[in-house]
């Protein structure tokens, strides 16, 4: 491997600059402080860095806690025994990927290429350690995979409105005079977000609103938070839209220029009454028409829409609705004003050598968040071929993080199934591996970072030495796809030759320019981020009416759900239905301390989690013969499992949450949370709704 890109010699103290490589949408710029020894003393926030703004969330300012974690895996091991028995020998590298490329080609050779399936997420997020797993899918013809658990829906229902994935500038919050925060925690998830939005109140005395399916730690400093039932989103907006027209707030003149068929939906938005939206949503009456009156009486409002919009059986529906009510408003006039939920669409990145994008598509395309029915052999999942009988798993633990858990590891522990897991640590996936791969940390490889929830173009430079012999995810892909036969260039290079290239065909700055002054800012000029010279659609308009069967891609949901979907901003009734037997709708909730599985390995984290519960209210929960803090059991068809109860009443009554994804091993009965999680993937282009299970809740006499 070629030679790091930090050579110089420095200082007994030094700081780096860097970037947060963990699945969150803020992608802080770092300052990493090295002491005497070359060891990571400290990490801040990049004080220089315009949206990090020198904050930066607790878990990461402690990783000096996950780099340094005694427990991480730092040779290569094989299994021995039972698989899931959890005993492992050390090997060789050469042992390892000997018996890789054999086991790999074996399968390719008596069951065809597809029988191999590479399998990743964002665990890394850099786009060559992330994303370079497809191109060795490419050069092979192994099955690929179609990305589903994250953002599908909440993108497709803003991508429906706006034609782009983008929007205004984050940094505009700080000049709003009306923030709304919906379907998201930004406390918990997503600190520069409440920075700027409070930012805003204290230059501004802008209001901050939050809209939730339950009280938390964003409420908490809200000027007004609305606690609706979980999937009802549309219906709140749709009521508020009612309100902006009824009332004379709706910029009409905007509306008729920027906009495909404003009559069409205020006529439709007629039955959409408060009184129609407060039996959906079970907020009152005064509270919607608050929020709407505040809303309207401030067209600089700015609209962060969150991740919550992606996790319901209806998020896409929810999100165009949410989104519709900026347009409405006109609130895309203003600075400050409009609405935000990623920039992905503003890069525009050449990734040709990453990915291998000039050759083949891989063999098919397999839905991530349908991993155990895909390893259990259902057919549908399977897109009509044969198993899959060889894996190579990167970034992620989906033992844990996976919807339907029994069955993810029912397909995992098949003993026909050779499985690969490059890791950081032994997770409960990489326990049940044949073979375990010790992976590098973001402070130990070069990669080049965007920031989805702002504007910048981030090199992450390795500062700090591996433990024992860990590979980086490209080294690991680049030697696999020459021993297997793969032809490449991307497989020939080194990982900063492969950053250099892939900036120069992105029409960036050049690396050396990173290595100088690593943040770089893209965001696109006032008039392209709020739209004002036309929405990305042939005609310019902004859409209120969608043909949700045109989106791509197609085929992972049937026609039977996509004809049901509303053509107009709507509540959308799909949720998870209710029996007698499940009247409770289960939100699974991402914690402050973990993001999704990761740092669940540091001793802090866990300490300041505490432990799996379950919050419920506390009517609900006598009514159930639940006390505080005993233990209970919930469960579906799909599962059951035990966890500690905690009165709460910060919900809707028949709403339960579970804050935080702890192993399934943290648990009293060894199964976790997202074994009561279903599968089905959402419409109209597939995803995964944590945030809609139906199930039943019972005192538990153990």
């Amino acid at each position: 491997m070629a030679q790091a890109l930090n050579t110089k010699s420095n200082p007994p103290t030094r700081i780096f600059k860097s970037v947060c490589p963990h699945d969150c949408p803020s992608a802080c710029g770092l300052e990493v402080q090295l002491d005497a020894n070359g060891k990571i003393a400290k990490v801040h926030g990049g004080r220089q860095h315009s949206y990090t703004d020198g904050v930066i969330c607790a878990k990461v300012s402690r990783y000096s806690e996950r780099i340094y974690h005694p427990d991480r895996v730092t040779v290569p091991l094989r299994r021995v025994g039972e698989k899931g028995a959890g005993k492992f020998t050390e090997i060789s590298w050469e042992e390892a990927l000997d018996e890789i490329t054999q086991r790999f080609g074996g399968v390719a050779e008596q069951y065809g290429s597809e029988a191999v399936w590479l399998y990743y997420f964002a665990g890394t997020m850099g786009l060559l350690m992330r994303d370079g797993i497809n191109r060795l899918a490419r050069a092979k013809g192994y099955s690929g995979m179609y990305g589903t658990i994250c953002v599908n829906p909440a993108w497709t229902g803003f991508m429906a409105g706006t034609g782009l994935i983008a929007g205004v500038d984050p940094r505009e919050m700080a000049l709003s005079d009306c923030v709304v925060l919906w379907g998201t925690n930004p406390v918990n998830t997503q600190v520069n977000v409440m920075r700027h939005a409070l930012k805003a109140r204290k230059t501004r005395n802008a209001k901050i609103l939050h809209v939730d399916v339950y009280h938390n730690a964003t409420s908490k400093q809200a000027d007004m938070a609305l606690i609706i039932k979980p999937g009802t989103d549309a219906a709140l907006a749709c009521a508020v839209m009612h309100i902006l027209f009824r009332d004379g707030y709706a910029d009409l003149d905007y509306l008729d220029s920027y906009t495909d068929c404003p009559d069409a939906l205020r006529d439709h938005l007629t039955t959409k009454t408060p009184t129609w939206a407060s039996e959906i949503t079970g907020l009152s009456i005064d509270e919607i028409e608050a929020f709407a009156k505040l809303i309207g009486s401030t067209p600089r409002s700015y609209f962060r829409l969150g991740y919550g919009f992606t996790r319901q059986r209806n998020g896409t529906v929810n999100m165009h609705a949410a989104l519709s009510i900026a347009a409405v408003l006109g609130a895309w006039k203003y600075e400050g004003g409009g609405a935000f939920h990623n920039n992905t669409n503003i890069y525009r990145w050449n990734k040709t050598l990453i990915e291998g994008l000039d050759m083949d598509a891989p063999a098919r395309m397999l839905d991530q968040s349908r991993i155990g029915e895909i390893l259990c052999g259902d057919t549908a999942a399977l897109r009509g071929g044969g198993p899959v009988r060889a894996m190579l798993i990167q970034n992620t633990n989906p033992a844990v993080v996976a919807p339907d858990t029994n069955k993810v590891l029912e397909g995992l522990r098949r003993d026909d199934l050779f499985l690969v897991v490059h890791e950081q640590f032994m997770t409960e996936t990489a326990a049940l591996a044949d073979i375990v791969l010790p992976a590098t940390m973001f402070l130990e490889h070069d990669d080049l970072y965007q920031g989805g929830g702002h504007q910048h173009i981030m090199l992450g430079q390795k500062i700090v030495d591996a433990p024992g012999v860990c590979r980086s995810n490209h080294e690991v892909i680049s030697e696999l796809g020459k021993r297997l036969g793969g032809s490449h260039a991307g497989f020939e290079m080194a990982e900063n030759d492969v950053l250099r290239h892939t900036l120069e065909g992105s029409k960036r700055p050049t690396l050396d320019k990173f290595v100088d002054d690593p943040w770089f800012d893209c965001q696109p000029d006032f008039n392209q981020s709020h739209f004002l010279d036309g929405f990305s659609f042939e005609d310019g308009k902004f859409r209120f009416s969608v043909d949700w069967k045109a989106l791509l891609p197609s085929g992972y949901v049937s026609d039977d759900v996509l004809n049901t979907m509303p053509r107009l901003p709507d509540y959308w009734d799909v949720l998870e239905s209710t029996s007698p037997e499940t009247q409770f709708c289960l939100v699974t909730a991402p914690a402050r301390h973990f993001l999704n599985s990761s740092f669940t390995e540091t001793k802090t984290s866990r300490r300041l989690e505490g432990r799996p519960c379950v919050m419920i209210h506390p009517l609900d929960a006598d009514e159930c013969n639940i006390a505080d803090g005993s233990v209970c059991q919930i469960g579906n068809s799909r599962g059951q499992i035990l966890i500690q109860a905690k009165y709460f009443e910060g919900v809707k009554r028949g709403v339960l949450v579970v804050e935080s994804l702890w192993p399934n091993k943290s648990y009293i009965g060894g199964i976790g949370v997202n074994s009561l999680t279903g599968a089905d993937p959402v419409a109209p282009v597939g995803g995964v709704a944590f945030h809609d299970n139906a199930v039943w809740i019972e005192a538990h006499d153990g």
